[in-house]
């Protein structure tokens, strides 16, 4: 058991699962002699080969379709993209082909598409996505987003043993975050060996009795500090990371917002045509009755994300407008 960064854990996960299955082979633009846009495949390709760790040309919509062709035939092909913002060029490929092709009774599609997402630093509307609600709404496809350096590992590789497409995000913030530098609830050891993190269970940062905060992605950073905000002012805040968007962990969503009566749903993307609207929903069907106060939602404004950095830094959701959220969420 180590402590260990995220991009760390990502590459141990395909080290290892290509290590444990020769099935298992990686394509995208310089993932091989260049390590990939983040440097998680650095030295893989020297390790594993050529025909293991595939330089494709600048054309998703080809690698795309390639690699599911390969897994319709009996491959574990992992796609990387070298920013989210990119599978826009693929949508065809995964939405008809891979996710569909279950419905059309073709076989299995065993195959991970890696979407480095969310903002970092002055990235701008092509880099700087998050990509879920792209998605979301569409049958056959699974979305993970995992916010630990466990997490990463472990779903990387249940998504590489899964026989379904799985959307993998994987966010470019915690890639170079120093394990000491994250709050507690974010620190955790990762096993040296092998091990998987099942989809659909969401996990309790923080327990609370006031008010339920749901989240998932880079947002449980900028949701632990508004709690700890809340709770010098005497509110209890539960905070819980979804850890997978499908499926979903409904019982857990149901059970605190049972508990606690009050539901503030926060997600770095923007607010119209989010997450948070699919759960706010549930929430209004399945357990209106509990409900104490109008459900809030916190996301990006209805804009592309900006280039600037003052900008950039108005645009996504930061603590101080999730903490006003959660005062007057607290008051009602």
């Amino acid at each position: 058991m180590s402590l260990i960064t995220y991009r760390e854990a990502l590459s141990a996960a395909l080290w290892e699962e290509m290590e444990r299955d020769e099935r298992v082979f990686l394509v995208g633009e310089d993932i091989g002699l260049g390590g990939g846009a983040f440097y998680i495949t650095k030295g893989f390709q020297q390790h594993f080969g050529r025909d293991r760790v595939v330089d494709a040309p600048l054309s998703e919509a080809g690698f795309t379709g390639a690699a599911i062709g390969a897994a319709l035939a009996g491959m574990r092909p992992v796609v990387e993209y070298q920013f989210a913002d990119f599978v826009t060029e693929a949508f065809k490929m995964i939405v008809d082909f891979a996710a569909g092709n279950h419905y059309r009774r073709m076989g299995p599609v065993p195959i991970v598409l890696r979407l480095p997402s969310a903002a970092l630093v002055s990235g701008g509307p092509y880099h700087s996505v998050n990509p879920e609600s792209w998605f979301f709404g569409t049958p056959g496809l699974k979305i993970v987003a995992p916010a630990t350096a466990y997490d990463a590992k472990g779903m990387l590789k249940q998504a590489i043993r899964d026989d379904n497409p799985v959307i993998f995000m994987e966010y470019k913030k915690f890639y170079n975050y120093r394990p000491a530098d994250l709050p507690p609830q974010l620190q955790i050891d990762v096993p040296e060996g092998d091990y998987t993190v099942p989809f659909g269970q969401a996990r309790t940062l923080r327990e609370g009795e006031d008010l339920t905060l749901l989240t998932f992605g880079t947002s449980v950073l900028e949701a632990l500090e508004a709690a700890q905000v809340l709770e010098r002012e005497g509110v209890s805040a539960e905070v819980i990371d979804l850890r997978t968007l499908v499926p979903m962990d409904k019982e857990a969503i149901l059970r605190s917002v049972k508990k606690t009566g009050k539901l503030l749903i926060l997600h770095e993307a923007r607010k119209r045509g989010g997450v948070g609207g699919e759960i706010a929903a549930l929430i209004a069907e399945e357990v209106f009755e509990h409900l104490d106060a109008p459900i809030r939602r916190v996301g990006a404004p209805d804009c592309p994300v900006p280039l600037s950095p003052p900008l950039e830094k108005a645009y996504l959701p930061g603590t101080a407008q999730v903490v006003g959220a959660l005062r007057e969420l607290a008051a009602f």
